[in-house]
């Protein structure tokens, strides 16, 4: 293929919708309504879809990678959000270091598995 890729947009389900479009927009990405039951959340030059759907196996085998900086700073300015107490259906893992590179983990209000890394060596 010639055609440059200019985005990926990852679709993700919701077990509560509205709590989950709370937790995203905590999270500090930018929220645009699509229709009643689908929104696209920004943050710099990525984005996804979050739709009102919820099948239990997929939601629980949902993993998205983001690619940070620094995987120590993004934990400070994470944990600084006290996301954990508006949250409880979340889940933190602090950073730690891989061959690869350093990483944290959120498990979102379904259950989503975010991983936010950074890679040593490109």
């Amino acid at each position: 293929m010639k055609q440059k890729i200019k985005s990926i947009r990852p679709f993700i389900g919701a077990k509560n919708f509205e709590l989950s479009r709370a937790f995203y927009r905590d999270l500090g990405f930018e929220e645009v309504m699509l229709e009643s039951k689908l929104s696209v959340f920004k943050n710099q030059e990525i984005a996804f879809y979050l739709q009102d759907y919820y099948a239990k196996e997929w939601i629980e085998n949902t993993m998205i990678f983001v690619e940070v900086e620094s995987a120590d700073k993004y934990w400070e300015e994470l944990t600084a959000l006290n996301l954990k107490e508006k949250y409880k259906e979340t889940n933190f893992t602090p950073v730690r270091t891989m061959d690869w590179g350093k990483e944290c983990f959120v498990h979102d209000p379904s259950g989503i598995l975010w991983h936010f890394g950074e890679f040593f060596n490109k």
